[in-house]
């Protein structure tokens, strides 16, 4: 699951780097630069079940999926439809895809008492 996961995150990576270049910016490629300015929670180190992972990599989705909209109501009142097009058709929906994903796995693996 955890595969998969990146593997859709990396694409969406690739999107943004290059509807940034071609918008005339630049884009952030190190890693360090990019925990710089990210808003999203650095996990604790040490070990912790999967289920708390998988309940963090939830909430980092739903602050991506908020940041998201924002952009895209942004850019779609500037009248950028292209980035408005990358921003709902493919970071939007991937994120909500993946949260929807992790939240199902997440209840099918919860106790349920009887």
């Amino acid at each position: 699951m955890y595969d998969q996961h990146y593997e859709g995150q990396v694409l969406l990576v690739d999107f943004l780097a290059e509807r940034v270049q071609l918008s005339g910016g630049i884009a952030l490629a190190m890693a360090a630069d990019i925990a710089e300015v990210t808003k999203i929670p650095r996990p604790p180190r040490g070990r912790e079940p999967a289920a708390v992972q998988i309940r963090r990599l939830a909430e980092a989705h739903e602050m991506i999926i908020v940041a998201t909209r924002e952009a895209a109501d942004s850019v779609d009142d500037a009248g950028d439809d292209g980035s408005n097009d990358v921003f709902v058709s493919n970071v939007l929906r991937t994120n909500e895809l993946q949260v929807w994903f992790l939240t199902e796995h997440l209840v099918a693996a919860s106790p349920v008492a009887s």
